[in-house]
């Protein structure tokens, strides 16, 4: 029993020695010796995520405006939604650059050049729920990419990407029904 202990706790550092690190380098803030992603490139890859969630919350604000139809008020209302949302992931993505002692990069002239989407176009009411249904579907599979390069190296970025991929899975579903609810056909055609 006593050695099924010790090898539980073989792997944790005493107490004095994590004492001793956490008071080393303040100057980092969050960022400890035991971190073992490239700090540089995490804050490169949010910065990818910031833009993208920036002009999803753009593009999901227009298309909000944009919305006119018989039923546009209820996909005006989903597309507002989904910006509020998105803005949030944007500040989360952003936040955690702060936190890595980074400064999240909001400079209009460089966030379509970063976006992994495109800011698109207002248009009838179909094709702009095309557009944000092809945008969650290219941001779910980037982020899952994100997430399997992130993995245990740090959790921190794993966890926050997701919670905002859950997010970008059931907005892309919300897309859809209103794509099948309008079109009446489940798929996008090729």
């Amino acid at each position: 029993m006593a050695t099924q202990t010790q090898d539980r706790s073989a792997f944790l550092t005493d107490v004095q020695t994590l004492r001793e690190r956490a008071r080393k380098s303040l100057g980092d803030g969050a960022v400890m010796p035991s971190y073992q992603g490239d700090v540089d490139k995490t804050i490169e890859l949010l910065q990818t995520v910031v833009a993208t969630e920036i002009v999803c919350t753009l593009r999901y604000q227009m298309h909000a405006i944009a919305a006119d139809g018989i039923t546009s008020k209820s996909v005006a209302a989903e597309f507002e939604e989904h910006a509020k949302s998105e803005h949030g992931h944007a500040l989360m993505a952003a936040n955690r650059i702060d936190q890595l002692g980074g400064v999240p990069d909001f400079d209009p002239k460089d966030l379509a050049t970063r976006s992994a989407t495109e800011y698109g176009e207002p248009g009838n009411l179909i094709e702009m729920i095309k557009q944000d249904l092809i945008a969650e579907r290219l941001v779910i599979e980037h982020y899952q990419e994100l997430i399997r390069y992130f993995g245990d190296n740090d959790p921190t970025t794993r966890i926050m990407l997701e919670h905002i991929l859950a997010d970008e899975e059931e907005h892309a579903a919300d897309m859809h029904d209103l794509l099948v609810a309008h079109e009446g056909r489940p798929f996008l055609e090729a």
